[in-house]
C-alpha cells in the first residue's frame, strides 16, 4: 500500500480527487432524490443535475484546496475523518431510509452506547472500509505539493465564479429548493451533518438554562390519591390489538374492565420532543415547567422510574434508573421494562403523602433490537429478526418481534392496574401513552425520527390507554372531545386527577369532568 502513496501530487490534483470521490461515494442518494421529485422534463432533469453536479464538484474542490493550503497536516486529519462520518452516514441513509437533519444529529447525541452498538453489523463495518478507511488512508498518506498562495486565489476564485454562474442559470429552481430544502439538505454530504451540527449546537445555546415556572397552583382535596403515568417508546397504535390490529398482541388489556381507548398522534417522531410533549402543558419550543417538576412544587410525591434516556430535565427528589432498581432488586433483569414495576405497590403505600405521580418511562418498543426488549416467554410470534438490518431482508420477521414487544406491554399495564385496582383504599388511575410510533419497513423505512411533515401515519399514530378506579373521576363524553387526541391532554387531565387548581390548568385539554 505504500508504494501507491510514493509519488507526489498537486494539491489541484488531491482536491479534484476528493471532490469527485465524495460525490460519487456519499452523494447519489441525492441525486437520487433529486431524480425523483423534480417536474422538469427529461431536458430540465438532465440540466438540474449536471448542475448540481458541477457545483458539488466545484464546491468541494474550493474547499478542500483552502482546508488543505491553510491547515495542512490538520486538514488531512479533518479530511479523513469526514470520510469516515460520510460512509456511516451513507450506510444509515441506504440501510434506514433516514435523512441527516437536524433531528437525526439530536437523536445522535441523545443516544447511549447501549443503544447505538445495536447497529454494529459486518455490513456496516465492511462499508465503513471500503467507503470511509480507504478514502481517509489516501487523505492522510498521499504526498501532496501545496504550492504557491497565487494558485489559491486562482482556484478559489474561479470557483466561486463557477458556482454563481451556475446558480444563476438554475434560478427557476428556487422554489423546488425552498420546497424540498430539509430532504435535500438532509442528503447532501458532508453538509447535512455539518450545519445541522451547528444548528443543533445553536439551538442547545439558545434555549433557556431553568426552565419557564408556571403559577403556583395548590391540591385542594386531601383524599388518597395515585396516578401511575407510563410513557411508552416506540409503540405505534397500528400494532394494538386495542386500536383494530388483527393479531392477538392484547390478549389481558382486551378482557380490562374499565379500560378506556383513545385515538392519539405525537407531536415529535424521536424521544425527546415527544417525551416532553407529553409533559408540558402546551405546545412550545420553550422549556415550560413540566408536569412532574410541577406536581412535586405543589406538593404532590412524585417519583420518576426509567429505563430509557433522552427525556428534559426532571427536577425532583426521586428519579431512579433501571440500574439502581436492579441494585434494590439484585434477582431482577434490569434490561426488561418489568423491573420499573418492582416494589411499587410498597413505594406508594409507605408515601407520607395523600398524592402521589408515579412515571414510568419505558423503553420496550425501542430498536433497532426488538427482540432483546422482552422475556423469551413472551416470544410468541415467531421467528423474529434480532435486528432491523436482518429485518430489512424479511420485514414479516421483524414485525414479529415488534409485536412480541406489544405483548410484553400489555402484560406490564395489565399487571399495573391489577394492582392498582386491589389498593382499595386509593383512588387510583393508569395512563399510557407513546413518546412517537415507529416504521417496520413500510415504504422501506425502519425505526422512527423523520421530520413531522415527512414522516409516514405510523411514525406518529400513538397508543393512549387510561384506566381508572371505580368512583374516581368520570370521563368526558367523546362528542365533547376532539377525535384525535394530542400529548398535551396528558398535563391537564393528570392535574385533575390529582386535585390540584392552577391557572396553568386548561379544562379544554382534559379528558375528565371536572
Amino acid at each position: 500500500m505504500m508504494k501507491l502513496f510514493r509519488r507526489s501530487t498537486s494539491l489541484f490534483a488531491f482536491s479534484c480527487i476528493a471532490s469527485i470521490a465524495t460525490l460519487l461515494f456519499y452523494n447519489l442518494p441525492f441525486f437520487n432524490y433529486v431524480a425523483n421529485n423534480t417536474n422538469e422534463s427529461i431536458g430540465g432533469q438532465i440540466f438540474l443535475l449536471a448542475s448540481l453536479v458541477v457545483i458539488m464538484l466545484v464546491l468541494n474542490f474550493m474547499m478542500t484546496y483552502l482546508l488543505m493550503f491553510l491547515t495542512r497536516m490538520v486538514g488531512r486529519i479533518l479530511l479523513a475523518i469526514l470520510s469516515l462520518i460520510n460512509a456511516t452516514t451513507v450506510y444509515f441513509i441506504f440501510t434506514y431510509s433516514v435523512m441527516i437533519d437536524a433531528t437525526t444529529i439530536e437523536n445522535v447525541f441523545n443516544t447511549r452506547y447501549s443503544e447505538a452498538s445495536g447497529f454494529f453489523s459486518w455490513s456496516l463495518w465492511l462499508f465503513m472500509i471500503i467507503f470511509g478507511l480507504l478514502p481517509a488512508l489516501f487523505c492522510l498518506l498521499q504526498p501532496v505539493v501545496i504550492g504557491k498562495a497565487k494558485k489559491l486565489g486562482i482556484y478559489c476564485g474561479s470557483s466561486l465564479a463557477i458556482i454563481l454562474a451556475v446558480a444563476l442559470m438554475n434560478f427557476n429552481q428556487t422554489l423546488f429548493i425552498s420546497q424540498h430544502d430539509t430532504e435535500l439538505g438532509g442528503l447532501l454530504q458532508p453538509w447535512s451533518y455539518i450545519v445541522n451540527t451547528c444548528r443543533v449546537i445553536s439551538f442547545s445555546h439558545d434555549k433557556q438554562a431553568e426552565e419557564i415556572k408556571l403559577p403556583d397552583g395548590k391540591i385542594a382535596d386531601d383524599e388518597k390519591t395515585v396516578v401511575v403515568l407510563v410513557i411508552g417508546e416506540s409503540a405505534r397504535k397500528a400494532n394494538f390489538q386495542l386500536y383494530g390490529y388483527q393479531r392477538n398482541t392484547n390478549p389481558l388489556l382486551t378482557k380490562q374492565q374499565g379500560l378506556k381507548v383513545y385515538e392519539a398522534t405525537s407531536c415529535a417522531t424521536y424521544t425527546t420532543a415527544g417525551t416532553k410533549a407529553i409533559l408540558e402543558p402546551i405546545n412550545s419550543d420553550d422549556l415550560n415547567e413540566l408536569l412532574p417538576n410541577y406536581a412535586f412544587r405543589t406538593g404532590v410525591d412524585v417519583s420518576w422510574r426509567t429505563s430509557n434516556w433522552g427525556e428534559p430535565p426532571i427536577n425532583i427528589d426521586e428519579y431512579i434508573a433501571n440500574e439502581q432498581l436492579g441494585e434494590r432488586y439484585p434477582g431482577e433483569n434490569i434490561y426488561y421494562d418489568g423491573i420499573l414495576l418492582k416494589g411499587l405497590q410498597e413505594r406508594i403505600e409507605s408515601s407520607q403523602k395523600n398524592k402521589v405521580l408515579i412515571i414510568l418511562h419505558t423503553s420496550t418498543s425501542h430498536g433497532p433490537k426488538y427482540a432483546d426488549k422482552y422475556p423469551k416467554e413472551f416470544e410468541v410470534f415467531k421467528p423474529v429478526a434480532r435486528n432491523v438490518e436482518e429485518g430489512e431482508k424479511n420485514v414479516d420477521m421483524l414485525v414479529n418481534a415488534y409485536d412480541n414487544t406489544i405483548l410484553y406491554t400489555d402484560f406490564l399495564l395489565d399487571s399495573l392496574i391489577n394492582t392498582l385496582r386491589s389498593m382499595t383504599e386509593w383512588h387510583s388511575a393508569m395512563i399510557y401513552i407513546s413518546d412517537h410510533g415507529e416504521s417496520l419497513g413500510e415504504n422501506k423505512m425502519f425505526m422512527h425520527g423523520l421530520p413531522m411533515r415527512l414522516a409516514p401515519k405510523v411514525q406518529y399514530e400513538i397508543p393512549f390507554l387510561v384506566w381508572i378506579s371505580d368512583s374516581f373521576r368520570a370521563y368526558k363524553p367523546d362528542t365533547e372531545l376532539p377525535a384525535v387526541l394530542e400529548q398535551h391532554y396528558i398535563f391537564h387531565s393528570v392535574l385533575n386527577l390529582l386535585s390540584i387548581d392552577s391557572p396553568a390548568y386548561n379544562k379544554d385539554f382534559d379528558i375528565f369532568k371536572k
